[in-house]
């Protein structure tokens, strides 16, 4: 049985922009753009597995959803779609984030109120390239994941198992998704406390990251990961990234090599919305010219 909500902002709301964060590349079961341009997600709930199409109806955004956890996706709709987010708190102090400021009045931080669905993909691309990040997540998903409910079963969709299947995948599935050791022992220790971690998504920014950190394996960089998107938390600036640093360093001040201390220096004027600050930065398109290759993929199935 499909229900229905019916939402419309209160301000411009970039779907495409706001809701791609939640794709884990573009083969990604959980996470699908049809050929309207409406936006699928398949997720596991507290009250189970529900399919959720979204897709803007005139002035409003109309929002279907199927399954046991069809009526919670609803409930959180406006949510997902950045309705807790405060826009109006953000002063730009630089002229390029000025500018992306002004370019993308639809940015709204989401908020999807569900931990190990961010968590458990933000550990499956620790030190690996997102190649190999999705490409685990996919075929984790595909041999592991339920089918989504409601019509999105034609699309191929899958909802991400529950902590007890995760707990369940024996060490070979892991190794043929191309998933070493430590990211998957991390993973089995955070889905055996899944239930805690959860409970992340009602603290402030500090509480919720040393909540997720006294898992072993899960450090600033990952916890940031999933509070940006679980918790939508403004000023969840991701530290211990290959790339961020530099592309804010070269961005504010044309200087390339910047560390995550220098990074850290340059964003105290956007105390509080730190994040939003980098999600505009990256918006800018200004990033320090490459010059050396791309990190070759490696395939963990063979090692």
């Amino acid at each position: 049985m499909c229900v229905r909500r019916t939402w419309r902002p209160s301000g411009p709301c970039d779907l495409a922009r706001n809701l791609g964060v939640l794709q884990r590349g573009p083969g990604d079961p959980a996470f699908q753009v049809g050929a309207d341009g409406a936006f699928w997600r398949a997720s596991r709930t507290p009250a189970g597995p529900g399919t959720m199409r979204i897709a803007r109806k005139g002035a409003e955004v109309e929002g279907r959803a199927w399954g046991p956890g069809a009526e919670w996706l609803l409930d959180g709709l406006p949510a997902l779609l950045g309705a807790d987010d405060d826009p109006t708190a953000f002063v730009p102090r630089h002229r390029l984030v000025h500018e992306a400021h002004r370019r993308h009045p639809g940015l709204r931080l989401i908020r999807t109120g569900l931990v190990l669905e961010s968590l458990i993909p933000s550990i499956l691309e620790q030190k690996v390239t997102a190649v190999e990040a999705y490409r685990a997540w996919r075929l984790l998903l595909q041999r592991h994941g339920e089918p989504a409910p409601g019509p999105a079963e034609g699309m191929r969709m899958r909802v991400m198992p529950d902590p007890r299947t995760w707990a369940l995948i024996p060490s070979w599935e892991w190794h043929r998704a191309g998933v070493d050791t430590k990211r998957s022992s991390t993973i089995l220790r955070a889905v055996r406390v899944a239930r805690r971690l959860e409970e992340a998504t009602s603290m402030d920014l500090a509480t919720a990251s040393a909540r997720l950190q006294l898992i072993p394996g899960i450090g600033p960089w990952t916890a940031a990961e999933t509070l940006q998107r679980s918790n939508g938390t403004p000023d969840a600036i991701t530290v211990g990234d290959l790339h961020l640093p530099q592309i804010v360093g070269y961005a504010l001040t044309g200087e390339r090599g910047a560390d995550d201390e220098a990074m850290l220096e340059l964003l105290v004027p956007y105390a509080g919305q730190r994040y939003r600050a980098t999600r505009l930065i990256l918006l800018s398109g200004r990033t320090p010219p490459r010059r050396a290759p791309r990190f070759a993929v490696r395939d963990f199935r063979t090692m």
